[in-house]
Order: C-alpha cells, then sequence, then structure tokens
C-alpha cells in the first residue's frame, strides 16, 4: 500500500512539474495574443491585465488539454488564452450596450440585404436599412471595431456565446475549431467579401500591419480601414452565424 500510495505522489509530482514547464514554455504566447487584442481595445485596457487574465487561461489549457482534442496544444491553448481575456474585459464591462447592441443591428442587416440581393450590400444599402444616414453608420461602424475583440479565426462563435457560457463555450468554440469544414467555409466567406474589404483582413490578420500602416499601402484614411475592418468582420459573423447553433 506504502508503494501504491508513494507512486502516486510521485505521479503527482511530476505532473505539477510538467505543468509548470508548459505554462513556462507558452507564457510568450500570452503576451504575443495580449498585445494582438490591445492594439483593437480602448487605451483604458492595460496589457498587464489581458497578460495576467491570458495566464489564467493558459493554466487551464495546461491542466484540461488532452492529446485526443485532434489539433495542437497551442492552438487549443490561444483559444482559451483569449477567452479568459474577452471574459476580463467582458466583465469590466467597458463597452456600453449600445455598442453591442449596435454591432449585432449590423451584422443582421447584412444578413438581411445579402440574401435579399444575393450579394454584398453596400454602405448606403446597409445604412438604409438601419435606418440612418452614411455619417451615423460610418460612426456605429467606428464605435463598433472596438468591440471586435475575437479574432477572425473565431467567427463561429458569437460575443455573446462566449460572454455568457464559461468553459462550456470554450470547449465548444474549439470543437468547432478543429474541424475543417469551419475552415473550409471561413475561407469561401472571406472569397464573398468585397475586394476592398478581403485586402484590408490580409493585410491585418496575416501581415500583421497596424490600421495606420494598412491606410498608408491601400491610400486611406485610418478612420476608414477602421471601417472597412468592423463591417468585414459584421459580414463574416452574418455568413458564418449558422455554426453558432450547432
Amino acid at each position: 500500500m506504502a508503494g501504491v500510495l508513494n507512486g502516486a505522489k510521485a505521479y503527482q509530482a511530476q505532473k505539477r512539474v510538467d505543468m509548470s514547464m508548459m505554462v513556462e514554455r507558452y507564457a510568450p504566447l500570452v503576451k504575443r495574443i495580449a498585445l494582438h487584442l490591445k492594439a483593437r481595445l480602448p487605451a483604458s485596457v492595460e496589457l498587464d491585465d489581458l497578460i495576467q487574465s491570458g495566464m489564467i487561461g493558459l493554466m487551464n489549457a495546461v491542466t484540461k488539454y488532452e492529446d485526443g482534442h485532434g489539433a495542437a496544444f497551442e492552438t487549443y491553448a490561444s483559444i482559451r488564452i483569449r477567452g479568459s481575456m474577452i471574459d476580463e474585459m467582458r466583465q469590466s464591462d467597458w463597452a456600453p450596450r449600445s455598442v453591442h447592441q449596435n454591432t449585432r443591428s449590423i451584422t443582421n442587416a447584412i444578413s438581411k440585404l445579402s440574401h435579399k440581393f444575393g450579394r454584398a450590400p453596400t454602405d448606403l444599402e446597409i445604412a438604409s436599412e438601419l435606418g440612418v444616414d452614411l455619417d451615423k453608420y460610418n460612426q456605429m461602424l467606428m464605435d463598433s471595431s472596438s468591440n471586435q475583440m475575437i479574432g477572425i479565426e473565431d467567427l463561429g462563435v458569437t460575443d455573446d456565446v462566449i460572454a455568457e457560457g464559461g468553459d462550456n463555450s470554450k470547449d465548444k468554440l474549439f470543437d468547432i475549431l478543429a474541424t475543417s469544414s469551419f475552415k473550409k467555409s471561413l475561407a469561401e466567406a472571406i472569397s464573398k467579401l468585397p475586394e476592398r474589404e478581403q485586402q484590408v483582413l490580409a493585410l491585418y490578420y496575416d501581415e500583421e500591419l497596424n490600421l495606420k500602416e494598412i491606410g498608408r499601402v491601400l491610400d486611406l484614411s485610418e478612420s476608414r480601414i477602421c471601417q472597412l475592418l468592423s463591417q468585414s468582420m459584421a459580414r463574416l459573423r452574418s455568413m458564418l452565424k449558422d455554426w453558432t447553433t450547432m
């Protein structure tokens, strides 16, 4: 019996050592994700707060990850890290409720018009559907852009699901992202965006340029790039909304 107990203690001790090594190894991933999110958030959001919440997500990932998940640990950990950061921001209530409502309204309007026209609606058409002028619509996009805290790879689950569902939602999100069919749907959705929005997404996510740098490349103002990015995310959410019910 003593031998069994000693073996169990040794196993637990080794497991703690292994977990500690994993956390240390992937700590730079937390900072990388935090920096990427920080670029999209209000100045009042502290980088250290994002990193702190992200480390909690990393530790949860280390604890819950199993090889049978079907994807690399870094992929699984990234989802949990980002999810923990989003949870922290939601709890801080940094964005007014009206911003979240406007984001949903834009997505719904785009979805309705896309089905009606069989193509991507224009800015003017979306503004008209929302019952606002173009200037007001552009301001809604600007406000909504600070609410785009999740990455393009997370569009299979809405902000509300991530915010309210806890660990079960993060598991659901991972299950979705682990499927090749979601990745295929995402690629198809991006290909249906207006060309300028595809360019903005490519420069922002693939080339990792900031809004000012993208503006220089495309000869547009930083505010216009912000609007295009926000609008492209709304279009993608509209096209991928069926994934949220899976």
